[in-house]
């Protein structure tokens, strides 16, 4: 991983009170349900590295919607687990 940036760790800490708020308080590491899924709570390298991965298939997704193109399963899968495992809510069109 890169130089660590005020934006992720703002991002992070963020995640966290999202993650404690949402599905309760746990450990890093430990696990929470949500949405019939067991989430786990990231710690600061994975939660960069999924939230890298969420950015880039929300663009996807949005560039999918702007040129009206069919819209693949499978990146709308990839996408509602990252929203998941960020406990974001997922873009429109994504659920």
């Amino acid at each position: 991983m890169g130089a660590v940036t005020d934006e992720q760790t703002l991002d992070y800490r963020t995640y966290l009170e999202r993650f404690d708020a949402t599905l309760g308080t746990c450990e890093i590491g430990g696990y929470a349900k949500h949405r019939g899924r067991l989430i786990k709570k990231l710690r600061f390298d994975e939660y960069v590295e999924k939230f890298r991965e969420y950015r880039e298939v929300d663009e996807l997704l949005k560039g999918i919607f702007e040129r009206g193109d069919t819209v693949n399963d499978t990146v709308l899968k990839l996408l509602r687990e990252r929203a998941d495992e960020l406990v974001l809510p997922a873009p429109p069109g994504a659920f």
